[in-house]
């Protein structure tokens, strides 16, 4: 009962949106890890590459790894359970909300558009207006445009009206996509992958954590002290005046 689990979002909490995470939070990361009385890992709601690519070597000082919510989870670097949407899902369900979302970003009046507007992964489906294949600069310029405009909180109203009878969740995160998947397979999905009864307590730091974003709902949860941080400057300050005196 004297360990502590420290799970982390990784976009924006970790790392800059889309960028890598930098030597001193390596560093931070690693002294967590060396200590006997935690149990740290992340959580995102990206696939396992793109974490790698942000994380590079730091993964090597997590014990956990939570790609796509939890919803595919490693151990130790091993892999240990994974779901699938079509577990969820009929063909002609995710058919419907693939041709409607494709509809409707289509008729978008943004200020550009990139491509790969639709990722089916194995635990969610990411949606993007502007494109994943934008620019750093574009990705920029249209999370601007969408903090005034709504876009992508306004597609959610729509998909919501459209799909009344699904049981999804829409959950904005990062700079320029939303998350879709069954509701309940939000980032508490990983919490179902430990006995929390061995831990005296349960962290969770998270960047999106106001309602509608991404790290809402494990935020929280009662069984969870949360952290809201601004940046992963905040996330290191945090650890360094709680975790690391």
């Amino acid at each position: 009962m004297d360990k502590k689990l420290l799970l982390f979002d990784v976009d924006g909490t970790l790392t800059p949106s889309r960028g890598v995470a930098s030597s001193e939070m390596c560093d931070i990361l690693k002294s967590l890890y060396n200590d006997e009385n935690l149990v740290i890992g992340f959580v995102g709601g990206s696939n396992l590459p793109k974490q790698h690519e942000q994380l590079g070597d730091c993964m090597n000082y997590f014990n956990y790894w939570f790609p796509e919510n939890g919803l595919v989870a490693y151990k130790n670097g091993v892999e240990f359970f994974t779901s699938d949407l079509m577990s969820f899902f009929t063909e002609d369900s995710l058919k419907e909300l693939i041709n409607f979302s494709l509809h409707y970003m289509a008729d978008l009046d943004i200020p550009v558009k990139r491509g790969t507007f639709f990722e089916y992964r194995t635990g969610l489906i990411n949606i993007c207006p502007v494109g994943r294949d934008c620019s750093q600069k574009e990705r920029e310029d249209f999370f601007k445009f969408d903090c005034e405009h709504k876009v992508r909180e306004n597609m959610i109203v729509e998909l919501r009206k459209k799909f009344p009878d699904l049981d999804l969740h829409y959950s904005i995160g990062g700079q320029i996509s939303f998350d879709v998947f069954p509701k309940g397979w939000d980032k508490t999905f990983c919490l179902n992958h430990f006995d929390l009864g061995e831990f005296s307590e349960v962290h969770f730091f998270g960047d999106k954590t106001e309602l509608g974003g991404n790290d809402y709902e494990i935020f929280c949860d009662s069984r969870v002290v949360g952290h809201s941080v601004k940046s992963p400057q905040d996330t290191i300050d945090i650890l360094k005046l709680e975790f690391l005196k």
